[in-house]
């Protein structure tokens, strides 16, 4: 069975399903995969999830590899998973979204909601980014065998549907 939720008009709201928040809102590690010209990394990363903007706040400094590559191809996608070897309650999320520096405005809040989750992340030196989400895929065999929900949202750049 498969629900899939999708913008339906321009004026209603696009929300993801509750569960799909409630899973990434109880994690605080993503793993991310990352390319540009056939350069391949991926990076686990600890996360906040800023609701409203259906973004994933981290910090990664700028000199690494993942960074590196994003910065050169801002399109990622990763996954957050519940490890267990209980068949009935596995849990697993797959998305697809753009990496971006904040700026000055964003920066601010996204600071907030990073340092609220984890405060001893307070003066670290390391770079902010937003990973804005536009596809969700989330098995939840809670509810049922192989249950998943769906939720996707298009996002522009440089004038383009990504």
């Amino acid at each position: 069975m498969k629900t899939t939720q999708k913008k339906t008009a321009a004026n209603e709201p696009n929300e993801i399903d509750k569960r799909i928040v409630q899973f990434i809102k109880k994690h605080h590690v993503f793993n991310i995969a990352v390319n540009y010209h056939d350069q391949l990394w991926t990076a686990s990363c600890f996360y906040a999830y800023w609701h409203e903007k259906k973004a994933l706040v981290f910090l990664s400094d700028e000199d690494t590899l993942h960074v590196k590559l994003m910065t050169n191809n801002p399109l990622v996608v990763g996954t957050i998973v519940l490890e267990t070897r209980m068949v009935g309650k596995i849990q697993g999320l797959q998305f697809k979204g753009i990496v971006s520096k904040p700026n000055e405005e964003l920066l601010t809040y996204a600071k907030k909601i990073y340092y609220k989750r984890f405060p001893y992340a307070i003066g670290h030196r390391s770079t902010f980014w937003l990973l804005q989400l536009n596809y969700i895929k989330f098995t939840d065999n809670r509810l049922g065998f192989g249950k998943k929900l769906f939720w996707e949202e298009s996002i522009t750049k440089n004038n383009v549907e990504v």
